[in-house]
């Protein structure tokens, strides 16, 4: 065959995102904090931007409306329609939960135990390789062998499993009771066993842990009963003695993960008041009015003697810090513009919810709905309510749980009614003969709500309920 070389031409379309659109998005995922903070960081990085002296400014706070009129021919910038304007007698929302103080990690707790005990150095270092090894519930993470493999690859200790194995069963010893459990069963054993043997009843629930899991995990309490020969206060007993300890010893301390000295606010975004049947609707935050420095305003004006390539390289750099800037301001107002029309679009599909605080009357809503109220695409819409709060006279909430589909198309009943039909069924329930998933769709049928069984056991899954089996009680 002969083989030719040939050019063809073609067409080809592809979308890509502006930096622009880029910056937009990243900006409207951004908590009130998140977005701070960066208004802040832009300021003290871009050269032409300017935060405006919020001492000299007249107060801008009346934005109170829902009315979307009265923001059309509000001049005050979308950023700065907020509750706290930079004005000593403005109202200020803080967070709506205070940080907690860092709390140890169990990692540092038990090597703050450590100390007290008598091991040597090689030994110390063993038990600092298995504690490193604990997952945040306690359980040891890895087999003896691959830690020793690790001290001695790292150390050169010459250590083998037998005698990392006897460090293992010295951390097993500390506190909390249950650290360093390879599964479950091992980790109740573990706290059982530190309980005086003289009570029957802790007899009872050793036995059945240490011989007795599987049964005891399919809650075949028949069946353990009549192995064990006891009766059903007997057994009663034995299982409340189980159901005091703790399956993740290790749960009560802190992670240790790089968050653990952020502080966990709970920062609301917005504010709905209610008076009578009127909403306001406020954006909060304290973000300054933003401007182009002066100096950044008009490009170099022609000096005589200035050389001409010095001048244009001069303008150039104006231009192009004075366009960066101007960028930011834009996209900053589109995303203070996007939320507010969003949580707007939310206050009207949830108003009787926002007047009441019961909720109860939170109605049926999806990012479809509020996509057509707003024109917004969905990513948008999703984008902009992650992990966002409004706070209201009844409590603060995230807006992500004022979203809740409806069981059926035809059907204006909202998800969040049946959740609270099925949990009440199910704590009212005999614990004898909790009710199946066929007997809670007959019931809830009964009560008006006509849904199919598999989506009752999806939202018994979602509200934490097991199954009927694993529900039960003696």
């Amino acid at each position: 065959m002969k083989e030719s070389l040939s050019l063809t031409t073609g067409l080809k379309q592809q979308q890509r995102l502006t930096p622009m659109q880029v910056q937009y998005v990243r900006m409207l995922e951004m908590t009130t904090p998140e977005i701070e903070e960066a208004v802040r960081r832009a300021v003290d990085e871009m050269p032409a931007l300017e935060a405006n002296d919020p001492e000299t400014e007249e107060d801008t706070t009346d934005d109170k409306f829902l009315t979307r009129d009265r923001f059309d021919n509000d001049p005050t910038p979308y950023y700065n329609r907020r509750a706290n304007n930079y004005s000593a007698d403005n109202e200020y929302y803080d967070a709506a939960t205070a940080a907690p103080e860092r709390s140890e990690t169990l990692m540092e707790s038990l090597a703050s135990q450590l100390t007290m005990t008598d091991m040597d150095d090689t030994d110390r270092t063993i038990a600092a390789n298995i504690i490193g090894n604990l997952d945040d519930n306690g359980y040891i993470t890895r087999d003896l062998q691959s830690i020793a493999d690790d001290i001695a690859t790292a150390t050169g200790l010459p250590v083998d499993t037998t005698r990392v194995g006897h460090v293992w069963q010295r951390v097993r010893q500390l506190e909390p009771a249950g650290v360093g459990a390879v599964d479950l069963r091992d980790c109740l054993l573990l706290q059982l066993r530190r309980l005086p043997q003289t009570s029957d009843d802790v007899r009872t629930a050793t036995e059945i842990i240490a011989h007795y899991f599987d049964i005891f995990s399919k809650m075949h309490y028949k069946s353990l009963a009549g192995t064990l020969g006891l009766d059903g206060e007997q057994l009663r007993n034995a299982l409340a003695v189980i159901q005091r300890l703790n399956p993740k010893p290790g749960s009560t301390f802190a992670s240790g993960g790089a968050d653990d000295d952020t502080p966990q606010h709970v920062v609301p975004d917005f504010s709905v008041d209610a008076d009578g049947d009127r909403l306001t609707l406020t954006m909060l935050n304290r973000i300054p009015e933003l401007s182009i420095e002066r100096s950044f305003a008009e490009d170099t004006p022609i000096t005589p003697g200035t050389h001409r390539s010095r001048r244009d390289a001069a303008n150039l750099f104006i231009r192009s810090k004075r366009e960066e800037a101007q960028n930011y301001i834009k996209v900053l107002s589109m995303r203070q513009e996007t939320l507010y029309r969003v949580m707007q679009a939310i206050v009207k599909m949830q108003r009787d919810f926002f007047i009441t605080g019961d909720e109860g009357l939170i109605r049926p809503m999806i990012l479809k709905d509020i996509s057509k109220l707003t024109g917004y695409g969905l990513s948008v819409i999703s984008r902009a309510t992650a992990g966002k709060y409004v706070t209201t006279p009844h409590g603060t909430y995230s807006l992500k749980s004022l979203f809740n589909e409806r069981p059926k198309e035809d059907n204006d009943t909202s998800s969040r009614e049946i959740f609270a039909a099925i949990r009440q069924l199910i704590d009212q329930e005999n614990p004898e003969r909790p009710l199946s998933d066929e007997r809670l769709t007959r019931r809830l049928s009964e009560m008006g709500y006509d849904i199919a069984r598999r989506t009752v056991a999806k939202y018994r899954e979602r509200l934490g309920y097991p199954v009927a089996r694993l529900r039960k009680k003696i």
